[in-house]
């Protein structure tokens, strides 16, 4: 592969995996600086103060506490951080859009409610909204006077939104339409004032709606009984006749899926930073009990089985915490590039979230995943006090389950992050064949005995073998497509293998940019041979996953001599160093059993 380094730039969508970035371009989060060191202060206040000691009466929806905790956030300026002035929002930057999510990951079934108020209740009006319904909604959704929710999924719709069947016909007069139809886990339903509704006009046009509560025709079934997140409102919602003025159409009749795409990207990445955030307080929950748990005279922080735990809990936090702030600075740029383009607030906001659908995808998936390994193992640091409702591992375990469902299951993710790479390859937007073909040309040429030079050599060729790993079997398996011997839509496996390597690679190179950047600062939080450490562990872990995804695809639709070349190809570039990882976990375990709490 060529040396793609470029100074300054910004990688567009899906780039990352054929060009390489430098860590002075890269955002981390120990660079925030001292007006969001404010914010981050005044928001975790408000979690600590009004949010986290009332979590078992949040989860038994008591003395509408909810309510009132929006109403809270709005008065602080919490509910219109992400919106434009002239509405009452105060449009912070996105990385602090994402310092603030970030901080609210611990509040359990409340993130649900107010991430579906703000994200997918706010931003289809924001993104799609005549400046009628902007002037006439987003000023009373940010000041908490309505709440909102979104009405996109049906009992046979699902991952197939667009085969909703819940009807809009216009009436004999033009003066409104009719809805008819059924939906369901409707969060926010039970209490919102508004609802994003999508319907097929005539039957066959997929439309966005807004609708109002008091609208005739609306009712509502019960709370449902839900494994976690217990509690957030979720209702089923039922339009009979439902009258919705023709101004309250939202977008263009027939465009309807513009709106539900759109706003899952960044409702993807917003899922991934809540997730993140709730991981880290997941982890000093575990590690202040296992310092307080004695067995045998000493703290269980002591054994060898429970630092690995710790250990391996921190490294993949680490990792997607890393590739969530890079991504969300890559948005910030993008959305800059665009403002200074000529494109406004809303425009900014829409296209940015769209160049990175790909990275957003892979972000819903590794920290939902993230999210759930880490609770996972703190519930089984407390052993049996896990189990117990008594402490607050059991209600994390059962919150966290539903994150690897919304927001497009992790499966309809990995698919997706596969499809929008080609889809973008073939249209040309991104150039994938010449790097894949450059990979090749390296297959059929003697190996480099070059070294690796500088403290991170080895780790930054690691990084570039992953990437030509990628592009090799994907490009492989391209070429039999193309030549009818494959056809990957009935393929899933193989695609899942190549989205899990570009999972791996998004978070290999994030990590290692990082822990770069971090080796030139001071005011670090921990000692930089722990940061290496965690990035030892977490290449040699990602070797071995990419190696066994590779061969896993190509063993999927290569045989005889081409098997065994790309596989030689797999090999030759899968040579990151042993890593003694017992040791390496071990010195990231001490840094957390010392700080009593998540410290990085």
């Amino acid at each position: 592969m060529q040396d793609t380094l470029v100074k300054n730039e910004v990688l567009k969508g899906g780039e990352y995996l054929i060009k390489d970035s430098r860590p002075e371009d890269t955002f981390i989060p120990e660079e925030i600086n001292a007006d969001q060191q404010m914010i981050k202060e005044m928001v975790h206040d408000f979690l600590y103060r009004e949010i986290m000691p009332y979590l078992g009466e949040i989860e038994r929806q008591e003395d509408n506490i909810t309510l009132k905790l929006l109403d809270k956030m709005a008065e602080l300026g919490l509910l219109g951080t992400h919106m434009p002035q002239e509405y009452g929002g105060s449009a912070l930057d996105t990385n602090t859009n994402t310092l603030i999510n970030d901080i609210m990951g611990p509040a359990s079934s409340f993130t649900v409610s107010f991430a579906a108020h703000m994200g997918i209740g706010m931003l289809p009006i924001l993104y799609f909204g005549t400046e009628a319904q902007k002037k006439q909604y987003l000023p009373r959704l940010i000041s908490s006077e309505l709440k909102a929710a979104y009405c996109l999924t049906e009992p046979g719709s699902g991952s197939d939104a667009l085969a909703a069947k819940t009807r809009a016909d216009l009436s004999a007069d033009g003066s409104h339409y009719l809805l008819n139809g059924q939906k369901m886990w409707i969060s926010n339903a039970g209490f919102a004032d508004l609802f994003i509704v999508f319907a097929q006009v005539d039957g066959n046009k997929f439309t966005g709606f807004i609708v109002e509560r008091n609208f005739p025709g609306i009712t509502f079934g019960e709370e449902e009984k839900k494994l976690g997140i217990k509690g957030s409102s979720t209702r089923q919602v039922f339009f009979e006749n439902t009258k919705v003025p023709v101004e309250n159409v939202l977008g263009e009749i027939g465009k309807g899926h513009l709106i539900a795409f759109n706003a899952l990207n960044i409702g993807r990445f917003k899922l991934c930073v809540l997730s993140v955030g709730g991981s880290k307080k997941s982890v000093s929950t575990a590690v202040q009990y296992a310092n307080e748990r004695f067995q045998f005279g000493v703290p269980i922080s002591s054994f060898g089985a429970i630092q690995y735990k710790l250990a391996e809990q921190a490294i993949r936090l680490f990792a997607a915490d890393s590739a969530m702030y890079r991504v969300s600075n890559m948005i910030q740029e993008s959305e800059h590039r665009l403002e200074a383009a000529g494109a406004n607030f809303a425009e900014s906001k829409l296209k940015a979230a769209e160049e990175y659908a790909i990275e957003c995808a892979i972000l819903k998936v590794a920290g939902s995943e993230a999210l759930d390994y880490v609770i996972d193992e703190t519930l089984q640091i407390h052993g049996g006090m896990g189990y117990s409702e008594e402490g607050t591992a059991a209600r994390a375990y059962r919150d966290s389950r539903i994150n690897r469902i919304y927001e497009g299951t992790n499966e309809i993710n990995r698919l997706l992050t596969v499809d929008m790479l080609l889809k973008r390859a073939m249209k040309g937007a991104i150039d994938i064949v010449g790097p894949a073909w450059a990979v090749q040309k390296e297959l059929a040429s003697m190996p480099s005995m070059e070294q690796a030079e500088g403290p991170y050599g080895e780790e930054e060729r690691a990084v570039r073998d992953f990437k030509k790993i990628v592009l090799m079997v994907a490009g492989a398996a391209a070429k039999m497509q193309m030549d009818g011997k494959l056809n990957l839509k009935e393929e899933q496996e193989i695609i899942a293998n190549v989205a899990n390597m570009m999972i791996d690679v998004l978070l290999a190179e994030s990590m290692l940019l990082r822990v770069q950047k971090l080796a030139g600062m001071s005011n670090k939080p921990a000692a930089q041979e722990v940061y290496d450490a965690m990035l030892r562990v977490f290449l040699h872990d990602a070797t071995a996953r990419i190696q066994k995804e590779g061969a896993d695809a190509l063993a999927s639709f290569a045989e005889g001599d081409l098997l065994r070349t790309l596989l030689m190809g797999l090999k030759r570039f899968s040579k990151y160093p042993p890593v003694n990882v017992k040791n390496e976990r071990r010195k990231v375990a001490a840094a957390l059993i010392a700080a009593n709490e998540w410290c990085f």
